[in-house]
């Protein structure tokens, strides 16, 4: 912290001068400037010629003084300088101060002075040995500028307190610029998103000359500067490392959906990053830097973290706040799913002060740790909110289609592939969407559903279900839309196929619409399959059959109602084979089941229609006239049924959005 010493020279936050030598010299030159002040008062009203001469006198006093004084070596002033700290009473006493020696003051700041520049120069650095004689100078002149800070009213100690305070912030301002480029390293937290491991920790050599840097600031008073130059500098090496460019809460409400897909991928994989690998790997730097003293190693991680947590946040929640639709669900679900599995790496990292620390700084430290958490909790709740609201907008998609115009073919429904397309997405996430359904979704008619079982509800099941039972209403309104019946069993048939197939290659939906739910749905496209059938193929039937066609008396044949029934039955099979062949049955094994069910009902009984009737007519002409297709003619016939053109209906079936 801070020297507590009121009659110290007020220092002036030197953080921002530490991007550059040119701002640190200013910065330098103004602290300095405070210094001079008393100086250049003392002289505003005196004539420049008198300064001049005054100045002159003061420089040949100088030099004459030096002239007098043998050269000193570093070692001899350093030791008459703890002496002279060493006479001085302490503040018990009450004692006279000594008279201070100027002139070893004046030539130990001058040395100061000098290694300070050496390294500014580059003739030494915290990278290289050596170092530890300007460490051993800041702390000299600290004490220096400690000692006579208790007799600063007499006029001398006033001086000698300001040169040294002077050459202490100098000093420092060169420890700042030197701890922000040690510390301002991307890499010491850049994880390798192929390997996914932990960055290699700081060497030792560069651990060791953070703690001295660290621990030489703090031990001189500018503990407040060096937790703020390595509050910066982290933050900024952090976000360089992030690979997450900032975005505003209004470019991401404003932002097009495609583009905001391209940034959510972004930032779960930059979240997952920070809480599983950087944050830790940022835990261990301040431990490592901050190892004498626990509690600012642990503040600065806890600024840090929060600092990060809340920018992150920023995204996720701008998310929440856009325009809802369905097509957003997913997106929304795996930041939900990032908030929520980094919750127990964050409560590691931000554990609850132990009982024994009780007090008021463990009172903040709490206050701040839970309102970091806080903070996630409320962004995780927000998105779960978000995705009931985007799941429940299938439902009303599904409400709002009232598309007047059949679908050629009976094809599948694009609403159907549209449903089971989402659903089978959906099935990826059904643990978090029960989860959500759970949290956030309350309906009075939600107990009621369950069958008074609150206890075994399923929010989402019955949601599903819900949903499933709309598309059904949906599809059976659509049914109606076709004015052949035999089409309009199709039409279900081809829907309620490919809803079951997807149910069933969806393990997950299909527990949770349950085995009741899928054995209904069988039963109703076996009916369906009966009602085209019956629809179509009866009257085909009903012409082969013998009622009608014999006469009384030796087994005659009625040979005009013979005639018709060949008439209609020709006249049908060419009437369902031109209409039929355009139909469409997606699914191959719905074709092949379809086309075998008919040819095994049809062809027999048209075959032996043949055979008990056809020798009746002439041979020639008149068999060729009725008789038009063979048996194998029937079949062939029957197998080029339903193979309409796929991609017309679907093209047409876009109609309904």
């Amino acid at each position: 912290m801070a020297s507590n010493h009121p009659h110290l020279p007020k220092k002036s936050s030197s953080f921002i001068s530490v991007r550059g030598e040119k701002h640190r010299e200013i910065d330098r030159n103004l602290s300095l400037g405070a210094i001079k002040l008393q100086e250049c008062d003392d002289k505003k009203e005196r004539s420049s010629d008198d300064i001049i001469q005054e100045g002159e006198e003061e420089d040949n006093q100088t030099e004459e003084a030096n002239a007098e004084e043998p050269d000193a070596s570093p070692t001899t002033i350093a030791a008459d300088v703890d002496n002279f700290i060493a006479l001085l009473p302490s503040v018990e006493d009450g004692g006279e101060p000594p008279s201070i020696p100027e002139s070893s003051v004046e030539r130990f700041v001058q040395l100061v002075e000098k290694e300070i520049a050496r390294c500014e120069a580059g003739e030494a650095n915290l990278e290289e040995e050596g170092t530890s004689a300007l460490f051993d100078a800041v702390e000299r002149t600290f004490k220096l500028t400690t000692a006579v800070a208790r007799f600063s009213l007499d006029p001398g100690y006033q001086q000698a307190m300001n040169r040294a305070g002077g050459v202490l912030h100098q000093a420092m301002c060169f420890l700042e610029g030197q701890l922000y480029a040690l510390l301002h390293d991307p890499c010491a937290n850049k994880v390798d998103s192929d390997t996914g491991e932990l960055p290699p920790p700081y060497p030792a050599e560069k651990v060791a000359k953070l703690q001295a840097v660290a621990s030489i600031m703090i031990g001189v008073g500018y503990s407040i500067e060096c937790c703020q130059v390595f509050t910066v500098a982290r933050r900024n090496a952090f976000e360089a490392a992030l690979g997450f460019e900032k975005v505003s809460i209004e470019d991401v409400t404003k932002m097009a959906w495609e583009a905001l897909e391209g940034e959510v991928a972004s930032w779960t994989k930059a979240f997952k990053h920070a809480t599983t690998l950087a944050f830790p790997a940022e835990h261990a730097i301040c431990e490592a830097v901050f190892a004498s003293d626990h509690h600012v190693s642990d503040r600065l991680f806890r600024v840090f973290m929060r600092s990060a947590v809340l920018q992150l946040l920023s995204f996720a929640e701008a998310v929440s706040m856009t325009k809802r639709s369905a097509e957003k669900l997913f997106k929304v679900l795996d930041i939900y799913e990032a908030l929520r599995d980094a919750s127990p790496g964050i409560d590691a990292l931000l554990p609850d002060p132990p009982e024994a620390d009780q007090g008021e700084d463990s009172d903040s430290c709490s206050e701040f740790i839970s309102n970091t958490k806080a903070e996630i909790a409320v962004a995780k709740c927000r998105l779960g909110e978000a995705a009931v609201a985007m799941f429940c907008d299938l439902e009303s998609s599904i409400k709002s289609d009232h598309g007047k115009t059949p679908l050629p073919g009976g094809a599948v429904h694009l609403v159907t592939r549209h449903v089971m397309d989402y659903l089978k997405n959906a099935d990826e996430y059904r643990g978090t969407l029960e989860q959500v359904f759970i949290e956030h979704k309350h309906s009075d008619d939600d107990e009621e559903s369950s069958g008074g079982d609150a206890e075994n509800h399923n929010p989402f099941a019955a949601q599903l279900v819900e949903t499933m039972n709309l598309l059904d209403s949906n599809l059976e309104a659509k049914s109606r839309l076709y004015k052949d019946p035999a089409l309009c069993n199709i039409f279900l048939m081809n829907n309620g196929r490919y809803v079951a197939k997807k149910v069933k290659e969806s393990p997950e939906i299909h527990q949770l619409l349950g085995e009741t739910w899928y054995r209904r749905r069988s039963t109703d496209l076996r009916q369906y399959h009966k009602n085209y059938q019956r629809e179509t193929w009866s009257r085909v039937l009903a012409c082969l059959r013998d009622e009608g066609l014999t006469t009384h008396g030796k087994s005659g044949v009625a040979k005009p109602a013979l005639k018709e029934r060949f008439k209609s039955f020709n006249a049908m099979i060419d009437e369902i084979h031109k209409t039929q062949s355009t139909w469409v049955v997606n699914d191959e094994q719905l074709q092949s089941e379809l086309r075998v069910s008919v040819s095994a009902v049809v062809v027999p009984a048209y075959r032996s229609f043949l055979g008990r009737f056809a020798q009746h007519f002439y041979p020639g002409r008149q068999t060729e006239k009725y008789v038009k297709f063979a048996a194998e003619d029937i079949e062939n016939m029957i197998d080029e049924l339903f193979e309409g053109n796929p991609s017309t209906a679907a093209a047409a079936s876009k109609r309904w959005l």
